[in-house]
C-alpha cells in the first residue's frame, strides 16, 4: 500500500541586501529553528539573496550538517533551497 507523501512546504526569507556573515547568520538560525521539520521532510528553507558569497557559504554549512542543497540562478540574484539530506 502506497503512501501518498506530500510535497513539503517551502518557507521563504528575503535576504537580498543582506552581506556575509549575516545571510549566513540569518541562515544558520532557521536552520536549527526549523530542524525538526527539515529531517521529517515537512518543511524546505528557501533564500533568496543577491550576495553571491552567500551562494558558498549558505551550501556549504548546511552541508556540513546533513542537508541537502539546491543552488538556483534567478532573476535579481539566487535562491538557495535547503531541504531533509538524502
Amino acid at each position: 500500500m502506497d503512501r501518498e507523501q506530500k510535497a513539503p512546504q517551502v518557507i521563504e526569507f528575503d535576504i537580498r541586501g543582506q552581506l556575509c556573515p549575516a545571510t549566513l547568520l540569518i541562515a544558520l538560525k532557521e536552520l536549527n529553528r526549523c530542524k525538526e521539520q527539515l529531517h521529517n521532510g515537512k518543511v524546505q528553507l528557501a533564500f533568496k539573496t543577491d550576495n553571491r558569497d552567500a551562494t558558498i557559504t549558505i551550501p556549504e554549512a548546511a552541508g556540513n550538517m546533513g542537508y541537502g542543497v539546491e543552488v538556483r540562478h534567478v532573476d535579481d540574484g539566487y535562491l538557495v533551497v535547503i531541504e531533509r539530506g538524502h
